[in-house]
């Protein structure tokens, strides 16, 4: 593969990214660095997750720069990493950046900051500091961060949290940034939009109709390390749950076999559970508002769902994100088939234990990180 070199416009950063949820989070960084006069901003995807990247580049407005292409299914995380390393490398090497901008824990995020060493680049690390203590959970994700934390020289930070984890690891103190999480900056801006055009999630008004009248539980589950038993387990407590009369499951699943499978084999077509494709943001966003509870292995839905006011169990046993947890909007719940019925049978049942979670302060952000964040970039080029 071979490009031409890109015009040198300096300073220039190139912002690496190829998931739906490093997407999200940033594209209101991306709209935040493109209004910097005099900076030269490109955007790369690798496409590590072609549909649903290109699900919120489409509704963002975001046309890439490069786009690498990269998916393809069932591919090892050897060969995805091994088709990253050199895909980007050679997208460095003829843009010539003067910064990289990577985001969160996927591959994408490690091999790109890795790229960027190779060619003593400096890398910004956009969502860094979270740990769960455990190289397995999230897997590869935790792992992941740690790669890139002492590559990057510009560490932002959602939270004080996330920057102590950093300090612990001997960062250097004034290259952390405390910014908050950009995705609650992508929620209000999506949340902008649809009070403005309600048709942009209208995808949703079926289910809103059939489900009337209902509490409905928010499902998303796509852990690698949940797969097997795990997904099992879950499936047959999501069946367990929506046999209630009062209430009601949207599942939006995700579109690995490892779990569409499991979901085809143990939920069937009951009539309480739409399980439908993946969700473009907008109809995301407008999904958390209907829920009453969101049950989750997500990372980010555990950031999301609070700035709703939604209580969120978490279908693992560690969370990079412990703010959540302490702050009293998350709850660990693990995959235990009867630990999930239990914990949202509580909170069905007792409203008291609803309210305190719903009304618990969200620790992730106030909108304003991408402005915090692109001020930091700025400053470093004397912009």
């Amino acid at each position: 593969m071979t490009f031409a070199h890109a015009p040198k416009l300096s300073p220039k950063v190139l912002i690496v990214f190829g998931t739906r949820p490093e997407a999200i989070k940033l594209f209101p960084v991306i709209r935040s660095l493109a209004a910097i006069p005099g900076l030269n901003v490109r955007t790369c995807v690798t496409a590590q997750h072609r549909g649903l990247l290109d699900q919120v580049l489409g509704i963002a407005g975001i046309v890439p720069d490069i786009d690498l292409d990269l998916m393809e299914p069932g591919q090892t995380l050897d060969r995805l990493t091994s088709r990253l390393l050199t895909g980007l490398g050679e997208v460095m090497d003829a843009e010539q950046p003067d910064r990289v901008i990577v985001q969160g824990d996927t591959a994408t995020a490690m091999v790109g900051a890795l790229a960027a060493y190779f060619r003593k680049l400096p890398v910004s690390h956009v969502e860094a500091g979270l740990r769960s203590g455990d190289i397995y959970h999230p897997f590869p994700e935790e792992v992941n961060r740690r790669i890139v934390a002492p590559i990057a020289d510009q560490h932002f930070a959602p939270t004080q949290t996330a920057a102590d984890a950093l300090l612990r690891e001997n960062i250097a103190a004034d290259t952390i940034h405390v910014t908050g999480n950009t995705v609650i900056d992508a929620l209000h801006a999506a949340s902008a939009a649809l009070a403005a055009d309600p048709s942009l999630a209208a995808g949703l008004d079926a289910i809103a109709t059939r489900f009337a009248g209902k509490r409905i539980i928010l499902v998303t589950t796509h852990r690698r390390e949940n797969f097997g038993g795990g997904m099992e387990n879950i499936a047959r407590a999501i069946r367990r749950i929506a046999a209630r009369d009062d209430v009601a499951v949207i599942f939006p699943v995700h579109p690995n076999p490892n779990v569409v499978s499991v979901m085809d084999q143990v939920l069937g077509g009951q009539a309480n559970i739409a399980r439908i494709d993946p969700l473009d943001y907008p109809h995301f966003v407008r999904a958390l508002g209907l829920s009453h509870i969101v049950l989750t292995d997500s990372g980010g839905v555990q950031e999301e769902a609070p700035a709703l006011g939604k209580p969120v169990l978490v279908m693992r046993e560690t969370t990079e994100r412990p703010e959540g947890v302490a702050a009293g909007t998350a709850k660990l719940i693990g995959t235990n088939e009867d630990r999930i019925v239990s914990e949202i049978f509580t909170l069905l049942d007792d409203n008291g234990a609803h309210q305190a979670m719903a009304r618990a302060h969200n620790p992730f952000g106030d909108g304003h990180a991408s402005a915090r964040i692109a001020k930091v970039v700025a400053d470093g080029f004397g912009l």
